[in-house]
């Protein structure tokens, strides 16, 4: 492997970035920030009415820098490391008679404490004091709060209040309870002892019960010396279970482990009781306070470039995600009436309610192409796990028809072409609004409609006539001349677009498309997609040449979706001017994807996974490990013309045997546990076994 013997998941430097927006982010599932940030957020929890919603900034404990004192007569080596292995940052001062180290994370078991500690080892012969200094400028304010100190509890100082203002009148202030271990302005390592270490904790929870609870829960750890332990365990077993390496340059494997890194660091351990989602914003929880990384909102980004391959590595968490499309129904049911039509429109930018909170009111008005991402979602998820049980008990079902009757009640029927037209939108272009027929929301339109119908029989609802009407009677716009899909009604060809649009037919939105048609679409559109663009978009065009088989296009375009990745700590931002969201989630969904579904040719479909392998130009193999399909867990690598398969574990009984098909042979190899398969590179898919 090129590069094999250099370290691809610790990002190492001896200087911070100048942009602060760019320092590493230390996040789980509950609570996040960045280091050396005075911030810190909390998820779900939001301040401002309607547009102004955004996340509530809570003070961070944890913005502490180690520093020697001044006078100290050494020459220390300052070193700071994300280590993806551990879910820790590390800065390092290291001079001939000592080293002192600061270890920063979010607890990946107790999602509801952060921590830092920091630990200072003698280094010579002797046996003098040896003190660094801890530089804090933690104030216990907010312009989001309203916060009181209270009573100390068992060592810790105690801050608590709510929210200024709710999401909606009349809603509920939102109440967050910290308790802090407070910082001394300096640790001595005493004379005559060779190493020491001290820990400090925040713990955060909805009430004081909740934060009391879980400060004992981490001081039971600490007091077994196994608080970081536990959790540095907890990122091994998931690192053991989930992978996704190339053979390739180095500069793109790390690009592909901090993506992944920064991704999982947003979800929940798997199998972590009780986890409630309140979806994935564009920057993360460690971003989103007013003005900043679209204010903590969740969009389509969430639904179509994070949710893939959630779902392919963490099934559990994206039934979390699509649980909280289920909580915010009401919401979604509210704008489609409060816009005029029927079943439910999801706000382009929503919050806690799911009601729309985009502070412009054209993109929540004409950016209804959301809907068809989320019901895309659920139509991924259903067919990767076949839970029956979240479409019809857990509200599922809910959400697919009312998007279904949504759309019925948006189109509208031209007699002179005899097909239904849906006017008056914005596409994933921004750049162009107020549209007729986008080809991409309509046919989004179809594959919702066609799968609200399909689950229907599966649950045995009626379908309603007028769901396939739409989807076989909705225009799909097509030029024959020029062989290509013009992105609406008048497109001309030349015009300058925003992002990925018509790209995204055929991945990720399933569509036909024949060889000369997609390579149509992706050469038109290439040429006049802004560069300054956002960062999902080149991923997509990497994604078309591979299913073309076109190894220097997909390398080169390949490249250029992970050009937004800054250094040292591999946080991206949005755009390529470094303008926008910061630790831009986004981007590393669409970059995940395309080497976790374009290289491997990977495509979830009703019948099966199926793959087809090929390898831009500067890769010659990849290895995925722990994606999950049907209760199984599988790893799938190739290189040099072999693919091996294995299911290396299976849920339980339930859990349907796989086999893979080869194409155009047609043979079937049993994937029984435990059993690797290897055949020569070929097209094919993994399903149920038939055998």
């Amino acid at each position: 492997m090129e590069d094999a013997g250099k370290d691809a998941t610790r990002f190492t430097a001896h200087s911070l970035p100048s942009d602060p927006r760019l320092l590493a982010t230390v996040t789980n599932a509950y609570l996040g920030t960045r280091v050396y940030h005075e911030t810190l957020h909390v998820s779900g929890v939001y301040n401002g009415a309607w547009g102004d919603t955004h996340r509530a900034i809570l003070p961070s404990p944890l913005n502490v820098q180690l520093e020697a004192p001044a006078g100290s007569g050494e020459q220390l080596t300052k070193t700071f490391v994300l280590d993806t292995n551990t879910g820790s940052f590390l800065h390092t001062l290291e001079g001939p008679s000592f080293r002192a180290s600061q270890r920063i994370y979010a607890h990946r078991t107790l999602p509801h404490v952060l921590a830092f500690s920091v630990s200072i080892t003698r280094l010579a012969t002797g046996s003098w004091p040896i003190t660094v200094l801890l530089q804090s400028t933690f104030s216990p304010e907010s312009p989001d709060l309203d916060l009181h100190l209270g009573p100390d509890f068992q060592g810790a100082r105690y801050l608590y209040g709510h929210t200024l203002t709710p999401e909606q009148p009349g809603g509920a202030q939102q109440e967050v309870h910290m308790l802090w271990m407070p910082v001394p302005p300096a640790l001595t390592l005493g004379e005559g002892e060779e190493d020491g270490t001290w820990e400090f904790l925040t713990v955060v929870g909805g009430s004081q019960a909740e934060a009391q609870a879980c400060l004992a829960d981490a001081l039971q750890l600490q007091a077994r010396r196994t608080l970081y332990m536990a959790h540095a365990q907890a990122w091994a077993q998931l690192w053991a279970g989930c992978g996704l390496d190339v053979e390739g340059p180095l500069h793109l494997r790390q690009a592909l482990r901090g993506a992944l890194y920064y991704l999982l660091s947003a979800l929940p351990q798997p199998g972590a009781p009780g986890y409630v989602c309140h979806g994935l914003s564009p920057g993360g929880l460690s971003n989103g306070s007013r003005e900043e990384c679209y204010w903590g909102h969740v969009f389509w980004d969430q639904d179509l470039w994070m949710f893939p391959s959630i779902l392919m590595w963490h099934p559990e968490a994206a039934r979390a995600l699509l649980q909280y499309r289920i909580r915010t129904l009401g919401g979604a049911l509210y704008n489609a009436r409060n816009l005029g039509y029927q079943g439910a429109k999801f706000a382009w930018e929503s919050a806690g309610s799911g009601l729309e909170v985009c502070p412009e009111a054209i993109y929540g008005t004409q950016e209804i192409h959301i809907n068809g991402a989320v019901v895309l979602a659920f139509r991924l998820y259903y067919h990767t796990t076949q839970d029956l049980q979240l479409f019809r008990e857990a509200g599922g079902w809910d959400v697919v028809s009312a998007v279904a009757e949504f759309w019925c009640s948006r189109v509208e029927w031209s007699p002179g072409e005899e097909k239904f037209h849906l006017k008056g939108v914005m596409p994933p272009d921004e750049y162009h609004s107020g549209v007729d027929n986008s080809v991409y929301t309509n046919v989004l339109v179809q594959n919702s409609l066609r799968f609200a119908a399909a689950l229907a029989q599966d649950l045995g609802q009626p379908v309603p006539n007028q769901w396939l009407v739409v989807a076989d009677k909705i225009k799909v716009p097509f030029d024959p001349k020029l062989n290509f899909h013009p992105e609406f009604d008048g497109y001309q060809p030349g015009e300058e677009v925003k992002q990925a649009d018509v790209v995204l037919l055929g991945y990720p939105v399933p569509f036909p498309l024949s060889p000369q048609v997609r390579r149509q679409n992706l050469e038109m559109y290439e040429a006049v997609t802004s560069p300054q663009g956002p960062a999902m978009t080149w991923s997509m065009f990497a994604v078309g040449w591979m299913e073309l088989k076109d190894p220097g296009r997909a390398w080169d375009l390949l490249q250029r979706s992970f050009a937004n990745v800054t250094e040292p700590f591999k946080v991206w931002t949005e755009n390529a001017d470094r303008s926008g969201a910061v630790n831009f989630l986004t981007g590393m969904g669409g970059f995940l994807q395309a080497v976790l579904f374009g290289v491997t040719g990977f495509r979830i479909t009703e019948a099966g996974l199926t793959f087809d392998p090929m390898c831009p130009a500067g890769i010659s193999g990849v290895c995925v490990s722990g994606i999950s399909y049907q209760g199984s867990k599988l790893d799938f690598s190739f290189s040099e013309g072999s693919v091996t398969v294995e299911v290396t574990a299976r849920a339980g009984p339930w859990a349907p045997p796989l086999e893979a098909e080869l194409w155009p042979s047609q043979n079937r190899l049993p994937l029984s546990p435990g059993h690797k398969v290897s055949f020569p590179c070929s097209a094919g898919r993994i399903q149920r076994s038939h055998l």
